[in-house]
């Protein structure tokens, strides 16, 4: 189901702020790939990307296995198991992927919240560390969570109708 899956018109709204913003990151807790097959260049994957695999033990990315059909399948290197590319509940999330979520969120000047409940650290404190720098916080989220009283700005709607709105105006202005 995944591999059919298509990006929506947020994540290439998404893609054509960076075209405006000198500085643009992207962190994502999306698994999907959808945001890299959108065309985003610079992103974060604090989870991960499920389309991509990795030996269990190397932990270095695979592109391709040998023995068709072996599953599940060996990593060629060391004949260990072969994993998706995504953390798994009870694991860290990547340490580098955090730290520069964090730095990111610390030194940003708009920080946009689209789509995430706002529970889960520690990617639930990156709003409050941008708003805590005085970032402009834009949450876009179709249910109200913990952000929604602090956040700057808030809209109510789906992300695939908000951000090209907002890509529109920064067009016109």
């Amino acid at each position: 189901m995944i591999s059919r899956s298509q990006p929506n018109p947020g994540h290439f709204a998404l893609v054509e702020m960076e075209t405006y913003f000198s500085q643009f990151n992207l962190i994502t807790q999306n698994v999907d790939g959808l945001h890299r097959l959108a065309g985003s260049r610079s992103t974060i994957e604090l989870h991960g990307d499920i389309s991509r695999t990795r030996c269990s033990v190397e932990n270095i990315q695979i592109s391709k296995w040998y023995e068709p059909g072996e599953i599940p399948p060996c990593c060629p290197h060391c004949g260990e198991l072969l994993r998706p590319d995504v953390v798994w509940f009870g694991e860290s999330l990547p340490e580098r992927a955090m730290q520069t979520a964090f730095e990111l969120a610390s030194n940003c000047q708009i920080f946009f919240s689209i789509g995430t409940s706002t529970l889960v650290e520690p990617a639930a404190s990156l709003p409050f560390l941008a708003m805590q720098n005085g970032a402009q916080v834009i949450e876009v989220n179709i249910d109200q969570t913990p952000l929604t009283a602090s956040a700057d700005w808030h809209f109510t709607a789906p992300a695939g109708q908000v951000l090209p709105a907002l890509v529109r105006e920064l067009i016109r202005n």
